[in-house]
């Protein structure tokens, strides 16, 4: 046997649809098109989203609020989670760089220190903002608040 003498199963190849060709084909008068309509038509498009008229999905959601373009979105990082930073890495200043190397804030993302859990230790702690909370009990247990 070789390439040449393959061949493909028998019934596996089926010849292309012939629309359009006559009666005999059985693909003739509408040319599986159905009757009458915008689709039967040559040179019929519709545009995206069209649903036969029907009202438009997108039409029939409601649409409320808006988004503020100046919406500043900060990171949040716990008081806990720098405190168990500060333990774990025996660090007196915690910057941004140090809480991105950790994993806790994402590359270009600014962050914002809540006042969730408690701080042990006299921390020195940058960041971009600070709850009232958070700045509170930094300075409490003898930190300090620094803000970018």
């Amino acid at each position: 046997m070789e390439l040449h003498n393959l061949t493909p199963a028998p019934g596996s190849n089926k010849g292309p649809k012939r629309i359009g060709r006559g009666p005999g084909s059985g693909y003739g008068g509408t040319s599986t098109r159905g009757h009458k309509g915008a689709k039967s038509r040559s040179g019929y498009k519709h545009k995206i989203g069209f649903e036969g008229g029907q009202m438009p999905l997108q039409r029939r959601v409601p649409k409320f609020g808006f988004n503020n373009i100046n919406r500043v979105e900060y990171k949040a990082i716990n008081l806990d989670a720098i405190d168990a930073l500060a333990s774990a890495r025996n660090l007196s200043k915690i910057t941004v760089a140090d809480l991105r190397e950790a994993g806790l804030v994402p590359k270009n993302a600014k962050v914002k220190v809540l006042g969730n859990g408690s701080i042990s230790l006299k921390v020195e702690v940058e960041a971009d903002a600070f709850s009232k909370k958070a700045e509170e009990a930094i300075s409490a247990a003898g930190g300090s608040v620094i803000k970018k």
